[in-house]
């Protein structure tokens, strides 16, 4: 009987390196990929992890020995993956990162053609069945695929400032950028270079930028209160315009305003919508069920359509193709685009928030702070419990007669009338997510979140 891999989660890959994850497992998940899919040519990157490079280039073996070309696009965020993918019209993409998990940890995030995601339901248990088994054949020399390095950056940052106009940028602007020694600076960089030869008064101010995988700062996970104390020190001591913070494979974008506040994603989605709304009037706005009335009221007053998918990036970018949304966005600061293969990025955010600031000639905070007003909401707080399930039954019990509307797209969400909130279990581990929003009064938010968790925890 062949040994479980405890790796393959519900979206991605993610191991405790040497006990879940190795190169030989490296190798046999890029031989399972090649033997399932059967790509001509596919691209692979990795994050700045002390092990990303040799996993990677197990990855790259197995590919090659099922036949597989590989172009190497070297130390790259999880987009840089997306946009090759798609930019050099190959048949699939294997990002080598762990993002945000701690240190002895790695993993991939795996995309076929046209960049569409390998998850639980298209593709990755298939693979996993596959590297478990690990019966392949023996291999053809004159079969294997071809390997070769290349890069894409030029092209990538291109279409990044494809969504800005860099004319905009017409007064000076103070960026703090914290990389988080994470795959983000070779980005900016080069972003600052298109800046600076364009004549624009844009000032970059780069701490933890430089690439390390010892992660001398911390882990870069900024949804942490714990790891945004740097981020808002250096507004503060450089009296920036805004933050801007990154997670490890800078898939995900998180702000601060002038003030170094730090801005919860969810406003972020709202503002973003609105942005986009005024490019294209009319369109399709994903977005998820754990906090959503401040951006359907965004949406709809704007004229656009607010489709909620349930959450996940698998979920979001399949809901986005099927209704060919211009934009959705997650609360956890994932922001997907049409025109980006309707894949994240963590780049093109805050390149349009930063815009915002010139067309709009407000501070983030003044773009920001009419709407938290009318939406209060308490971000996402977790529990860790032994048995999830019955800890949301007993919410349940306790708030079903008097809701209005009780909705179990994604775990439950039951809407009163001046507040709401929704309740989902992790699919990794044994912990429930709990996220309130109210109608303009931030008093019975924080009174209902402390009951809710009460009853959770009971």
């Amino acid at each position: 009987m062949s040994a479980k891999l405890t790796c393959f989660k519900a979206y991605d890959i993610r191991g405790e390196l040497g006990v879940e994850l190795n190169e030989d497992i490296a190798y046999r998940i890029g031989r399972a990929y090649g033997e399932y899919l059967k790509p001509k040519k596919v691209v692979v990157g990795g994050d700045v992890r002390l092990t990303s490079e040799a996993l990677k280039l197990a990855v790259a073996r197995g590919l090659q020995d099922a036949g597989t070309d590989v172009i190497d696009i070297g130390v790259s965020g999880t987009e840089e993956i997306y946009f090759a993918t798609s930019y050099l019209k190959v048949d699939g993409g294997i990002e080598v990162t762990a993002s945000h998990n701690p240190m002895n940890y790695n993993g991939m995030k795996l995309v076929r053609e046209d960049s569409k995601p390998i998850s639980g339901d298209t593709g990755l248990r298939d693979i996993q069945r596959l590297a478990e088994e690990n019966n392949f054949n023996h291999v053809d020399e004159d079969k294997r695929g071809c390997y070769e390095t290349l890069s894409v950056l030029d092209a990538y940052v291109d279409k990044l400032l494809s969504y800005v106009d860099i004319n905009n940028f017409n007064r000076p602007l103070r960026l703090v950028i914290n990389s988080g020694n994470g795959a983000a600076g070779h980005v900016v960089d080069a972003i600052e270079q298109r800046f600076m030869l364009a004549g624009k008064p844009v000032e970059f101010i780069k701490i933890h930028h430089l690439p390390d995988g010892n992660f001398p700062n911390g882990i870069p996970n900024p949804l942490l209160p714990e790891c945004r104390q740097d981020t808002t020190d250096a507004v503060l001591k450089y009296k920036a315009d805004m933050g801007i913070a990154f997670d490890g494979d800078f898939d995900r974008c998180f702000l601060f305003d002038d003030a170094g506040e730090f801005i919860e994603g969810y406003y972020i989605v709202g503002l973003l919508a609105d942005a986009f709304l005024d490019k294209y009037p009319g369109s399709r706005i994903i977005h998820d069920p754990r906090l959503s009335w401040n951006t359907i009221d965004i949406v709809t007053q704007a004229g656009g359509t607010p489709v909620m998918s349930k959450t996940g990036h698998a979920f979001i970018k399949e809901r986005m193709r099927e209704e060919d949304a211009v934009y959705g966005g997650e609360m956890s600061a994932h922001h997907y685009f049409r025109d980006f293969a309707y894949c994240d990025s963590g780049m093109i955010p805050w390149l349009l928030v930063a815009e915002l600031l010139h067309i709009k000639d407000k501070s983030l905070r003044q773009l920001v702070n009419d709407r938290v007003i009318a939406y209060p909401a308490s971000g996402e707080i977790n529990s860790v419990l032994s048995y999830p399930d019955r800890a949301i039954s007993r919410v349940l019990a306790v708030y079903k007669q008097e809701a209005l509307n009780v909705d179990y797209t994604d775990g439950i969400s039951l809407e009163f009338d001046d507040w709401r909130f929704n309740l989902r279990s992790s699919n990794t581990e044994p912990v429930v997510r709990l996220n309130v929003e109210s109608r303009a009064n931030a008093a019975l938010m924080y009174e209902q979140t402390e009951r809710i968790i009460s009853i959770l925890r009971d």
